[in-house]
């Protein structure tokens, strides 16, 4: 593989990124095959993974930290923080998430620990936090750099504007910047090319795509006219997404056809076209690829030397047009004004005129 600068770090990564989200509870369980297949992403030229702490409540982390057990120091290690870890909807307690000094502090030493591991490459904030100072968060993250326990630190779908203004605090406060942008980005979701990817452009930020397969919808399992298995894999966390009777479903299999049409006359498979797609973009470092099986490792990387023709490009320009989105990728960019009711709205006692 030819490696790539990630943003201005000086750390060189591997076009495409194993993702670990489907090691643990929530996909694969198995530990010993899960490290195997780690180990054979590394062994094909792979040389950086990323995980998050709230990936099977924290045994994603587990799992790469003990893969990662002598062969530590050829691999950049990226995870995240942001979302509570414990099984309820905040965690353990109401202060045990988001992007506070306080949580960051406590949540950077619990991956360290699970991980097996001095120090982390890439630490990066999943989400934005409304409820928190943007300075808070920087500068809890560039004490972290000072302090050797993380070497850069990134953001995670965060909108063109949030990147900005981050830049401009970190400027002004003097603190260290966002280094990375981890956005969501596939045939069937292409919103970053209107703002956001400019955006880290502008900025030099190095940019990992996640979802190349747009959450399974590109990988030739579903398809329409056939029934749809919703008890295995990513559809049976979220059995909705995958329900062919849903408009915005079915709407994503017509796509799909038509993009499977491209991928067969570009010689090579859908789930090879859609992530040698990701790479086309000269923003984009480096694609997530998420495998849960050996198999769908070994199937994606064998495209990893598929090259998308001009023709082929303008086709799919065809079929999904820049810029689009045919779905709303896991709620990415719902600004808390339009989201949370109690931001858009006046307390009742507040909204007589009187």
């Amino acid at each position: 593989m030819r490696y790539r600068p990630l943003g201005g770090t000086g750390i060189h990564v591997s076009p495409y990124c194993l993702g670990t989200m489907m090691f643990g509870a929530v996909g694969n369980p198995d530990h010993d095959d899960s490290a195997r297949i780690i180990h054979a992403a590394l062994d094909r030229g792979i040389n950086v993974v990323d995980t998050a702490d709230m990936y099977s409540a924290g045994e994603s982390e587990e799992i790469v930290g003990k893969a990662l057990q002598g062969r530590r120091d050829d691999v950049v290690l990226a995870t995240k923080v942001h979302f509570p870890v414990g099984d309820g909807p905040m965690g353990d307690g109401p202060n045990r998430g988001g992007n506070s000094r306080r949580w960051i502090i406590t949540a950077v030493e619990d991956s360290l620990r699970r991980l097996q591991t001095d120090w982390i490459d890439l630490y990066q904030v999943h989400r934005p936090d409304p409820t928190t100072d943007i300075e808070e968060t920087l500068s809890a993250l560039s004490d972290l750099v000072r302090q050797g326990k993380i070497r850069a630190f990134g953001c995670s779908t965060f909108p063109a504007e949030e990147i900005v203004e981050s830049h401009h605090v970190a400027e002004r406060r003097g603190l260290l910047r966002f280094r990375t942008e981890q956005p969501p980005y596939s045939l069937l979701a292409r919103g970053i090319e209107t703002s956001v990817l400019p955006t880290c452009r502008r900025y030099g930020m190095g940019v990992l795509t996640w979802s190349p397969l747009a959450s399974g919808f590109l990988s030739g399992a579903q398809r329409k006219g056939r029934p749809a298995d919703l008890t295995t894999g990513r559809a049976r966390l979220t059995p909705a997404r995958f329900d062919p009777e849903l408009p915005v479903n079915a709407a994503k299999l017509e796509l799909v056809e038509r993009l499977v049409e491209a991928a067969d006359d570009a010689g090579c498979t859908l789930p090879q076209l859609a992530v040698a797609f990701t790479l086309t973009h000269p923003a984009v470092t480096s694609t997530i690829i998420g495998p849960r099986t050996m198999a769908q490792l070994e199937s994606l990387l064998d495209g990893a030397e598929v090259a998308l023709d001009d023709a082929t490009l303008d086709r799919i320009d065809a079929i999904v047009p820049p810029g689009s989105n045919a779905y709303h990728p896991d709620g990415a960019w719902t600004p808390a004004s339009l989201s949370d009711p109690a931001r858009r709205r006046r307390p009742a006692a507040d909204r007589s005129a009187a």
